[in-house]
């Protein structure tokens, strides 16, 4: 039997009485479609406001990244641009719909590998993602900046802690022990499939090669989808972030839908960088995109050469794993080279 995710704390309502303020994404037929944020709010170079009541926190973000350029800038020269763009052109042909279908139909059978979370994040030390423009560190010590960044600031939130860890996990896809899945089909940003391809989509003119380009039925605004229809209702390109919601959701987590939803959607930058398809969204997932653009502040800013002492921050992290019970989580990873889905080079 799959052991469950809990926590210890809920995310609380410090959101409740945000004022009406948003921003706004005009759709096809004129209404705006609003997604809520404090006008007060500060708006950092990553593109999403951080709450004037966070503008004190313990977590000064950086100005630049670890090659000395601004955080995510896919034009910059540096020794990263031409893989990460490289990365972007492969992605953009091989995502389309039926490949995301029939990949979450596969690995959603979560019959495959037991795993500790521990062990999980070890697995890490040897995977480094080549569409990330701002690091090439293995991607356990970006975890541990992560939820380490959080837990300065949120020091009460341990399910954030929590979520800071694993939300990356499912990136063990690429690892040869498992298969070893093509860079394109784990990492990335993601966007939604079965609908229009927004221009804020990084390296977007690479998409005129994707098959689902050429389906009328995909390339108008909401495509398949129905207004208001929420996210969860709407196919998202294949990667890491669907897998490891899967796993979360599958194995009976008692995760918040705010925790869940960062997981799934925080490498969906056209959403909460550039405010495209909010059409889609229905109410609750405007309210977790709030606790997402929180996320984001750490899992973006976080990135940098200074390492953390990983043999001091562990016995935390095993004591917070015990205590929440999920010491072990089956079915956690991936099928072995044999059983895999056939994936495009």
């Amino acid at each position: 039997m799959a052991a469950a995710l809990h926590f210890l704390s809920k995310p609380n309502d410090r959101w409740d009485n945000r004022p009406d303020d948003c921003s706004v994404r005009p759709t096809s037929n004129g209404e705006d479609k609003r997604v809520p944020f404090d006008n007060n709010d500060l708006v950092l170079d990553g593109g999403f406001p951080v709450p004037k009541s966070m503008q004190d926190a313990g977590f000064e973000a950086p100005e630049i990244n670890s090659f000395g350029h601004s955080f995510r800038d896919y034009n910059a020269e540096s020794e990263r641009q031409q893989t990460v763009e490289e990365f972007y052109r492969v992605n953009h042909i091989n995502q389309t719909y039926d490949f995301v279908k029939r990949m979450r139909e596969e690995y959603g059978k979560l019959d495959k590998v037991d795993m500790s979370i521990w062990e999980c994040c070890e697995l890490l030390n040897d995977v480094v993602d080549d569409s990330d423009p701002d690091l090439d560190e293995p991607q356990i010590e970006h975890l541990l900046q992560t939820a380490e960044a959080i837990r300065k600031d949120y020091p009460d939130e341990d399910w954030l802690h929590l979520t800071g860890l694993i939300h990356d996990l499912g990136k063990v896809l690429l690892h040869p022990s498992f298969g070893g899945l093509p860079q394109w089909a784990v990492v990335g940003d993601t966007f939604p499939l079965g609908c229009a391809f927004d221009k804020s989509i990084v390296h977007h003119k690479y998409f005129e090669h994707n098959p689902d380009s050429k389906n009328p039925v995909y390339n108008t605004e909401n495509g398949i989808y129905v207004e208001g229809c929420g996210l969860d209702n709407v196919m998202i390109s294949w990667g890491h972030d669907d897998y490891m919601y899967l796993v979360a959701k599958e194995n009976g987590s008692t995760l918040p839908p705010a925790a869940l939803f960062i997981i799934r959607y925080h490498s969906f930058y056209p959403l909460h960088k550039s405010g495209a398809y909010t059409h889609l969204m229905n109410e609750d997932d405007v309210e977790n995109l709030k606790w997402l653009k929180i996320f984001n502040k750490y899992d973006l800013y976080s990135k940098s050469k200074v390492h953390i002492d990983v043999e001091k921050v562990k016995p935390y992290y095993l004591s917070l794993i015990e205590k929440v019970g999920i010491a072990l989580i089956e079915n956690l990873l991936f099928p072995g080279e044999a059983e895999m889905v056939n994936v495009p080079n």
